[in-house]
């Protein structure tokens, strides 16, 4: 039954990945998290789950010509360097700890959507 979640997961990752962007961390870690992984082990699937499905949807966004190389190549360059820190940082904290600062990352960021969206009906 997990791997049937996880394959569910997938799809609506990949979907939503394709569509805006998002979907690795957003979808992956609160639904391993809820399928018995604990909140370390669940970060670390979810950033290699995130691989495939970065590879391809920015080969069919390339294809629109909506991927600016460079800007890319910048931000994944810092982001390699950046997640050292942010791996060693990860693993000195509690999984609660790790957990609720996800959840703030997560309010926060919806936050910021929704302020975003409300600001351009306007």
């Amino acid at each position: 039954m997990t791997y049937v979640v996880a394959v569910l997961l997938g799809l609506v990752a990949g979907v939503l990945a394709g569509m805006f962007g998002v979907g690795g961390g957003i979808l992956f870690v609160p639904t391993l998290v809820a399928l018995g992984l604990g909140q370390h082990d669940a970060t670390g699937t979810s950033l290699l789950a995130i691989i495939p499905t970065a590879v391809v949807g920015t080969w069919r966004q390339a294809r629109y010509d909506n991927v600016r190389w460079r800007s890319a190549a910048a931000i994944g360059l810092a982001a390699v360097v950046a997640a050292q820190g942010g791996v060693a940082l990860a693993e000195s904290l509690s999984g609660d700890t790790l957990r609720r600062l996800f959840a703030a990352l997560l309010v926060a960021v919806a936050i910021q959507i929704s302020w975003r969206a409300r600001r351009t009906d306007t």
